[in-house]
């Protein structure tokens, strides 16, 4: 058996903990037989357990404890700590772990409520689960997602070669906002969804810049983001935004503009590990 996750890039322009796409990175653990005991094996290093410890596990264990142990391979190419749901892919993968070998028949709906209750919210694994664009919120407790259609752009992840852990980030961010900011962030992203669904992209990409709830405060912590978007809009792009909580910063273009920006991109001094030319997933998690 194979279980196939896809990364997932959240905190989409205002979208902040509640809109993510699923993206053509992805997380796959082949299940190789029972075992006496659990054990991954991968190639991430000592920092990433073999044993129950692990994410993908100790999630599994969460739903069904007494699940037989087996002999796992875990094979991935999303960074980890990077801003593309390293940690979400892996908690979906467990939850569709336990499914599988607990027969548990769960619906998508169920899987949701699951992921989010442990992630804490649906932004990257609501897109995990369910594929292409998702937006989600929860209210007391239930978890609500809607998947719909993201437009056929190549995305640029640059991916700097530092990591940003999700607390970190977190901490920067403020308790509270005025409430002239907040009202006028949320009809930012009002706009940025509406144009987002009726196809106005010129209108969506601005309203992706706007952002008021967290990447004015995160930019600090990654200096690329301005001169990837000052770089963005004199290439032509729609969009660039701190994929969830950084430090990757994702560029939103067409196609036919994509080799001239990476082209420029390379002409500037970043401190970038990696660029990589993605696309949307319309699959979430799948079994084969």
């Amino acid at each position: 058996m194979i279980i196939k996750v896809p990364a997932t890039s959240a905190n989409i322009g205002p979208g902040f903990d509640s809109i993510g796409i699923a993206v053509s990175l992805f997380l796959t653990i082949k299940v190789l037989g029972p075992s006496k005991t659990w054990n991954i094996r991968h190639s991430l290093g000592s920092t990433v357990p073999s044993d129950d410890t692990n994410l993908i596990l100790s999630t599994a264990l969460s739903i069904v404890p007494k699940l037989t142990p087996h002999h796992i391979e875990m094979i991935t190419d999303i960074p980890m700590t990077r801003g593309l749901g390293s940690s979400s892919s892996a908690i979906v993968a467990g939850i569709e772990l336990a499914n599988q070998l607990g027969n548990l028949k769960l619906s998508n709906d169920e899987k949701l409520q699951f992921a989010c209750t442990i992630e804490g919210h649906p932004d990257n694994v609501a897109p995990a689960i369910l594929g292409n664009l998702v937006i989600g919120t929860n209210v007391n407790g239930r978890f609500s997602a809607v998947k719909a259609n993201f437009p056929n752009f190549a995305l640029v992840a640059c991916i700097p070669s530092y990591e940003l852990k999700t607390s970190e980030s977190r901490n920067v961010l403020p308790r509270k906002l005025e409430f002239n900011i907040a009202t006028h962030a949320s009809s930012v992203s009002n706009t940025f969804v509406a144009a987002l669904l009726t196809g106005d992209y010129k209108i969506m990409g601005q309203m992706i810049e706007l952002d008021q709830f967290h990447e004015p405060f995160r930019q600090a912590m990654v200096p690329e983001l301005k001169p990837i978007r000052k770089l963005g809009h004199r290439c032509g792009a729609i969009a660039t935004y701190l994929s969830g909580a950084g430090p990757t910063v994702m560029t939103i273009i067409e196609n036919k503009k994509v080799d001239n920006f990476i082209s420029e991109l390379k002409k500037i001094s970043l401190s970038l590990e990696q660029i990589k030319i993605i696309s949307i997933v319309h699959d979430g998690v799948t079994v084969m």
